[in-house]
């Protein structure tokens, strides 16, 4: 579908999105990247300016990411390496017999594991943590929610702000070795951040990190699995993997669509975008650009280059890439060492749409 898009052009309008649908590479990227788009295309919850990096532009953007870049920082990723191997480990450890299922019994598990550690949330909270970032996801990746699945996200995503709530004053009274406690402290030019922009952003790093971060796992195992002679060369050289992650985030990306809203006219491959016109950068399309990637359709984990969108661009580019690419490289490489005779034994299902797509079920027998 996205090659028949792309057939049509880089830069096309969508009737039925009611929006410029962008497959191209260097278009995509411009969209992601240039001052002519917004990326508050929504609303925010409540009045006041958006809280989110994701939902806001210059200055409040640049002052919220500067914030929280001093707390979530690469030195506090590397910290974390030896406790996401700790976590992959005691999952597979908990592996019985010859048989998982890597996108329940792994993926699912290691990114709200690591998130919630970092946020230092107690043990016997995790399982309700896991319950809420899914409720909350569901509004982007269900297909269709019912009345009663709207009740339950927005009753879980009321339990996560009380939850935060709850946490940040205690953390304001008694500050810890942790990111909510570190968040609180940044401060910009002598600017920190209040309590709804600490939660919102709290609440940003769980539900999208967890989301992303388990679909990437998911799918890129799942690709690995359908090109054995790609899964051979990284069991034969593990050092392969940081390639291998770069190659399933280009090739089947967790994101496949990100929005902007156009601010100010501007010509894009002879196209003209107007003020508040929206745009559909579909990200899953321009990484399988032919006019700027070699063999596109081909999972290669030796590519190079191999300058993907995965991770967006531009000043938006995911401040949770390092971690994410932690996660993905640990648990990878460890499921391949540990079982190398790994093949697919069932039925691969995937959810979601166009936005946000994963492997929900990839059945696997060693």
């Amino acid at each position: 579908m996205y090659r028949a898009l792309q057939e049509r052009g880089p830069v096309v309008w969508g009737e039925t999105m009611g929006g410029w649908v962008v497959t191209g590479f260097d278009q995509a990227a411009l969209a992601l990247s240039d001052q002519h788009f917004s990326a508050a295309g929504r609303p925010p919850q409540r009045s006041g300016p958006p809280t989110t990096m994701v939902t806001a532009d210059p200055p409040e953007h640049t002052r919220l990411r500067r914030l929280v870049s001093k707390a979530f920082t690469a030195r506090a990723v590397e910290d974390m390496r030896p406790r996401i191997q700790a976590i992959v480990d005691g999952l597979l450890n908990n592996v019985d017999g010859d048989r998982m299922d890597v996108a329940r019994d792994l993926a699912a598990h290691v990114p709200i594991m690591v998130i919630a550690e970092m946020l230092a949330v107690p043990v016997e909270m995790r399982q309700t943590f896991r319950r809420w970032t899914d409720e909350g996801m569901m509004a982007i990746i269900g297909r269709h929610a019912s009345d009663e699945d709207k009740a339950r996200m927005q009753r879980s995503g009321r339990e996560l702000r009380d939850y935060f709530r709850q946490v940040i004053a205690e953390r304001r009274r008694d500050p810890g070795d942790d990111l909510i406690s570190a968040l609180i402290a940044a401060e910009d030019e002598g600017r920190a951040m209040g309590d709804a922009e600490v939660m919102d952003n709290c609440t940003l790093l769980l539900t999208a990190g967890n989301e992303t971060t388990t679909s990437l796992i998911a799918n890129g195992m799942h690709q690995l699995l359908r090109h054995p002679s790609q899964f051979d060369r990284l069991r034969r050289d593990p050092s392969l993997v940081n390639g291998a992650v770069e190659e399933m985030l280009r090739f089947d990306p967790a994101v496949h669509c990100v929005t902007r809203r156009v601010k100010d006219s501007i010509e894009l491959d002879g196209a003209t975008l107007e003020p508040k016109q929206v745009v559909f950068a579909i990200i899953a399309a321009a990484n399988r650009d032919p006019t700027h990637f070699d063999r596109p359709d081909e999972f290669d984990i030796e590519r190079h280059p191999n300058a993907h969108l995965g991770f967006g661009d531009g000043m938006h580019f995911c401040l949770g890439a390092p971690l994410a690419r932690a996660e993905a490289q640990i648990a990878i490489e460890a499921l391949v060492e540990r079982f190398p005779k790994m093949v697919l034994a069932g039925e691969v299902r995937y959810e979601g749409h166009f936005i946000l797509r994963r492997a929900t079920q990839l059945p696997v027998t060693f």
